[in-house]
């Protein structure tokens, strides 16, 4: 398994166990040191909304302990928690009925059952805890209850040292620099596609980073694998419909078709350009949160027979 797409702050490792102010400040310094070591690496640490508000002693919030920082370190605090993000909770994959549990604790609704559910969907995700907590160990091993009779276990690793996760981010097999490289990496490794010839030129101009790089690529990998979700009649496979579930289908799926309103008012800026000079309207599309909403918009339906075009990665392109 390669190295972790996303790091997600491990909301259960701050369960007001800090005995005073000085000791939590500690292990908030190591956090954000992590922080900045995955920045190093064009990784982003995800947190939770709410995570500003934790108890982090009996009667102390997070807020309340951040007070006698430094300025400077105060305000870098709270703009990650409360403005910034990113927060994970936006790109929220798993639901309250999802049954998880870890330790015989259920995590359902938690950064540690959102990043096992990621696993379990082909997403690589880590956590990133606070010690001393009750959360000083790794991997965690996640249960995913699916059925009475269907239980699923996945390993999560947990980081709660900045030199253990820099020593994992230098070892990564693949380091994508580049939008370009993100091209041709993704024309390299999904050969069930067929990618229009600047289909990747919308992300020219704007920042690189490699988080919502490798997004691109986990969707454009899921793509590819739905292509040969069919069987010799033509019909979608047991994986297929798995796949079309677990991506296609709810509100926190990677890809949806546009609104019939966006349909209608966006209806030239969705028609595409293919290789062979004819056009082909687009709806259809995969989601990334970036610092603006990107997209990677696909042929649909996905059959067995017809090509899966890829006509365009980048800024969203019907905005409200």
């Amino acid at each position: 398994m390669g190295l972790a797409v996303e790091l997600l702050t491990n909301d259960l490792s701050i369960h007001g166990q800090f005995h005073d102010i000085p000791t939590f400040r500690i292990a908030l310094k190591r956090l954000m040191t992590i922080r900045n070591v995955a920045k190093q690496y064009q990784r982003e640490v995800y947190c939770h909304k709410n995570m500003a508000s934790v108890q982090v002693m009996p009667d102390v919030y997070m807020q309340q302990a951040i007070q006698g920082l430094p300025i400077d370190d105060q305000r870098a605090v709270m703009q990650w928690l409360t403005r910034r993000g990113p927060f994970w909770e936006d790109e929220r994959r798993h639901g309250p009925d999802d049954y998880l549990e870890c330790k015989g604790e259920i995590v359902t609704d938690t950064a540690v059952g959102e990043a096992a559910y990621r696993c379990f969907n082909g997403t690589d995700t880590s956590l990133v805890s606070l010690i001393p907590s009750l959360w000083d160990f790794s991997p965690a091993l996640v249960e995913w209850h699916k059925s009475d009779e269907e239980l699923e276990r996945i390993k999560v690793a947990n980081y709660w040292d900045a030199d253990t996760l820099e020593t994992a981010l230098s070892a990564a097999l693949l380091q994508i620099t580049s939008w370009e490289m993100l091209a041709n990496v993704s024309k390299a490794r999904c050969t069930q596609l067929t990618f229009s010839l600047d289909c990747f030129n919308s992300l020219e101009g704007h920042p690189f980073a490699l988080y919502a790089a490798q997004s691109i690529l986990s969707r454009l990998e899921i793509l590819d694998r739905f292509k040969t979700c069919f069987n010799a009649k033509g019909e979608r496979t047991t994986e297929g419909h798995k796949i079309y579930q677990t991506h296609f289908a709810g509100q926190r799926a990677w890809f949806s078709d546009s609104s019939d309103t966006e349909k209608r008012d966006f209806k030239n800026d969705l028609t595409f350009l293919l290789n062979d000079g004819t056009s082909l309207f687009c709806s259809w599309h995969g989601k990334v949160n970036y610092h603006i909403p990107l997209r990677i918009h696909f042929s649909w339906p996905v059959t067995a027979v017809a090509p899966l075009y890829i006509v365009y990665v980048g800024p969203k392109l019907t905005p409200r």
